[in-house]
């Protein structure tokens, strides 16, 4: 069997508010599969994002472990995390964060430079990517030329700009109409279908989780399997 992209053991995390104890994550165990798409299913104020934050190593305070790819990432020091995230992760959230003053093009191209993709390379793969989730016509529009589908679309081929192992989304159709967010998810399942990535897809929308691998909920800080 191979190694899971994703795993966490023990995962935990717990803060003081009005003088009392509150356990946000207790005791997480998970395993992601390399190419498995897996559904984070709860309520707002359930733990999805800070579980999301967790392993994406963007925020500290937890206990348990963490490993991506085999490697043990929950005490490396911030240019270890930083490598990690820019080598292995990509990221997904419900509002787009887009640079308004560049282009779709632009935008997932400078994704890549950042990690020192040469801008050439980075151009035709930013194309290639954006043309797959239909944007072909739209490579040089800013986001405020685009509708709310259009920017999350450039936002996924932002996050796997990179071929990251691992996409981790947070509500990533969450600010979008019914029939768009369908349309968005099935466009962002095809594509890391297509790369062979595993992701983990926070959202509180029962049937669009039932699209993907496999449905885990968070009830009282624990995972359980829907």
């Amino acid at each position: 069997m191979s190694e899971a992209v994703l795993e966490t053991i023990g995962l935990a995390k717990s803060f003081e508010q009005a003088g009392a104890r509150i356990d946000v994550l207790t005791g997480v165990d998970l395993a992601v599969a390399p190419g498995e798409i897996v559904a984070l299913l709860g309520p707002s104020g359930s733990g999805k994002s800070t579980l999301l934050q967790a392993v994406g190593l963007l925020e500290g305070g937890f206990s348990g472990r963490i490993r991506i790819c085999g490697e043990e990432v929950g005490s490396l020091d911030d240019l270890g995390r930083t490598r990690v995230r820019r080598q292995r992760l990509g990221f997904v959230y419900q509002f787009h964060h887009l640079l308004p003053d560049f282009t779709a093009r632009e935008n997932v191209m400078l994704a890549q430079m950042v990690a020192g993709v040469p801008a050439r390379a980075a151009t035709s793969r930013a194309d290639e990517l954006l043309t797959a989730l239909g944007l072909g016509a739209r490579l040089t529009h800013k986001p405020a030329q685009l509708s709310g589908g259009e920017q999350q679309r450039v936002a996924v081929a932002r996050a796997l700009a990179n071929r990251p192992a691992l996409v981790l989304a947070d509500e990533p159709t969450g600010n979008l109409d019914e029939a768009t967010a369908g349309l968005v998810l099935a466009a962002f399942l095809d594509l890391v279908r297509g790369q062979g990535a595993a992701a983990l897809v926070a959202t509180h929308n029962l049937a669009l989780a039932r699209r993907m691998d496999r449905v885990l909920t968070l009830h009282e800080g624990r995972l359980v399997a829907l």
